[in-house]
């Protein structure tokens, strides 16, 4: 209890102390070449995380293990699996939580694959931009408490909520995202025994398997977060945000655990036996919430499982069906 309460204080000065660092002339003292006269977005609302740029390391040379020789990550962990093609590969959250990004390229594209855990959002971009292929950096930065990305190219500031450039040269553009889907690793496992498992470059550099955010689930508010909440529903919340070619459809967690959930021809449907990545000291001993396929005509179709503050905070105008 004395842990959170200590918790609580530092988050709330946190609030009040940051936004203060929000200010180009900052940012180009920091060494940040980004053209900061173009912007989509108030710079107010551009929070320092904390880390420095790159104090959250990308993985920008990716290696693998196969996931039948995979013994340190637990049955119930929660893993990003994409599959471009014939290639079939798998994240695990225990490394993305520490890193955030990695730089890859899978089935002949390059690809972002990215997790911010305050938003507990795990998206997949192309990282072509028309004749360009990017490559992504943290920038320690935050914006409605999501992730902001760099390119290491132009300097542009990116959303990763979004995949939208909201700084820099770049400013507009926006990266394609990719079908990907949580699956307990052990699924995984079975499913694709051969197939490519991350593992880190150095294992000790990180606890990898610890969660630095214990007890994030159970929050009453989110970390650096200044933005409106959603009405009706606890911030914190999970919700699955469907992509849509228009406006995505968001629906609860809980509502989709009781019953598959049909829209438009979407058709969302929760499995159990997925741990949390953001409950428990240990991902692995965190509790069950299960996982969701989301799919259309029997495709694949891009999604998020996140909190209802972030789904409201980037699309205000969207229906949280519950």
């Amino acid at each position: 209890m004395i842990a959170k309460l200590k918790l609580a204080a530092l988050l709330i000065a946190l609030m009040f102390a940051l936004p203060a660092m929000a200010n180009p002339g900052r940012w180009v003292q920091e060494g940040w070449k980004t053209d900061f006269s173009q912007s989509l977005v108030d710079f107010g609302e551009i929070l320092s995380g904390g880390p420095p740029r790159d104090g959250i390391p990308s993985i920008d040379n990716p290696i693998f293990a196969k996931a039948a020789d995979i013994t340190n990550v637990g049955d119930q962990e929660p893993v990003i699996q994409l599959q471009i093609g014939a290639d079939v590969r798998a994240y695990p959250l225990q490394v993305l939580t520490w890193h955030e990004i990695v730089n890859d390229t899978i089935g002949g594209s390059p690809v972002a694959v990215t997790y911010c855990p305050l938003c507990n959002a795990s998206i997949v971009f192309d990282r072509r931009v028309g004749d360009r292929v990017f490559e992504f950096g943290t920038t320690g930065k935050l914006r409605n408490s999501d992730l902001v990305m760099y390119d290491r190219t132009t300097d542009s500031w990116w959303q990763q909520f979004t995949g939208e450039a909201i700084v820099g040269e770049m400013m507009g553009e926006k990266l394609k995202l990719v079908p990907s889907r949580i699956v307990a690793f052990a699924d995984f496992k079975s499913e694709h025994p051969q197939a490519k498992v991350l593992i880190p470059n150095n294992p000790g550099m990180r606890d990898y398997g610890r969660n630095p955010y214990a007890g994030y689930d159970s929050a009453s508010y989110p970390f650096l977060y200044r933005g409106e909440m959603p009405d009706g529903i606890e911030p914190m919340a999970r919700v699955i945000v469907v992509r849509t070619s228009g406006e995505p459809i968001v629906v609860t967690m809980e509502k989709v655990r009781k019953s598959a959930f049909e829209q438009d021809g979407y058709r969302v449907e929760w499995s159990g036996g997925v741990n949390s990545a953001l409950d428990r000291s240990r991902i692995s001993d965190g509790k069950d919430i299960g996982t969701v396929r989301v799919t259309k005509g029997g495709e694949d179709i891009v999604h998020d499982i996140t909190f209802a503050f972030v789904a409201h905070a980037f699309h205000p105008d969207a229906q949280i069906i519950k």
